[in-house]
């Protein structure tokens, strides 16, 4: 947006409320259909780093309206598995239980496991903009993680165990192990795995915007830690997911029409189970581009 254009409109009014919880605020007051100022939007990028996440109630918006919001906090990412895009904004994923002529319309089991979203790309995700379209009465929640408190509650033994090291992220990976649990899941092609090679990234990544250290290994994507020996590694990463999903770590969200949820996947992990089909499920979700983890 020209900085002109941007200077010239008006602030809204809105209101940030800390949810009850370890992680997360609600946004309240805030119209995605009006403009949004650099000075609100800077507001709102403080309370993401800040509370991990943020709920923006009632958005009544357009996918062309979510990919223009997205893009204001950074590059969008374009998933994989492009037969899930929709149509006409590719930068969209639709994450579904709807089977509509015998196929699913979007990624059935895309929160199947505790993950970091795009944590198997050299430059994982920022965040992720998931957009509610069509919500069950029931059994449609999703659970998000503090990498932070992950981190900071670790043992001192741990977490001297886990300087300097680094993991091995991959997308192929988590997809072989979904694909043995989901009939959804067809093979991918050559030219799909080439395009999501394996990355190692830092266990332990300091958030480029708090300056906090952050815990960035996740039961979805991280096969290994390098250097170790399979069986510790193994060992390892079954503690750290334990140690991180404890209860008062974890905030689960339940959705309400319209909610948009920001989450930072540099300082967060979630999980949503999949929903049965007859409770009809259905979101969209932008990703915005981080940087190199450090």
């Amino acid at each position: 947006m020209p900085a002109a254009l941007s200077s010239a409109i008006s602030r809204q009014t809105f209101d940030i409320l800390p949810v009850n919880g370890p992680l997360g605020a609600e946004i309240i007051g805030l119209d995605l259909n009006q403009p949004v100022s650099d000075t609100d939007l800077a507001r709102i990028r403080t309370a993401f780093v800040k509370y991990g996440l943020v709920i923006f109630r009632d958005q009544r918006i357009t996918p062309q309206q979510h990919v223009a919001f997205s893009r204001r906090f950074g590059p969008l990412q374009v998933h994989v598995l492009n037969r899930f895009h929709l149509q006409g904004h590719p930068e969209v994923l639709i994450v579904s239980n709807v089977i509509e002529n015998g196929q699913p319309i979007g990624l059935v089991d895309a929160g199947a496991d505790w993950h970091s979203d795009l944590s198997y790309m050299p430059k994982p995700s920022l965040g992720s903009l998931l957009h509610a379209q069509e919500l069950p009465p029931e059994q449609g929640d999703t659970s998000f993680a503090n990498m932070f408190n992950a981190y900071e509650t670790l043992p001192a033994d741990v977490k001297k165990t886990l300087e300097e090291r680094r993991a091995v992220h991959s997308y192929v990976y988590r997809y072989r192990r979904l694909q043995k649990l989901s009939p959804w899941r067809a093979d991918l092609t050559q030219k799909q795995i080439d395009e999501v090679p394996e990355v190692d990234h830092p266990v332990v990544r300091v958030h480029p915007e708090s300056g906090r250290k952050a815990l960035f290994v996740s039961e979805g994507f991280t096969s290994h830690i390098i250097g170790l020996p399979a069986d510790e590694s193994a060992a390892l990463l079954k503690f750290l997911h334990e140690h991180t999903i404890r209860a008062e770590n974890v905030y689960r969200h339940t959705w309400r029409a319209h909610d948009i949820v920001f989450w930072d996947n540099r300082s967060t992990v979630h999980y949503a189970p999949i929903t049965p089909q007859h409770l009809r499920r259905t979101l969209y979700r932008t990703t915005v581009e981080g940087d190199v983890p450090v």
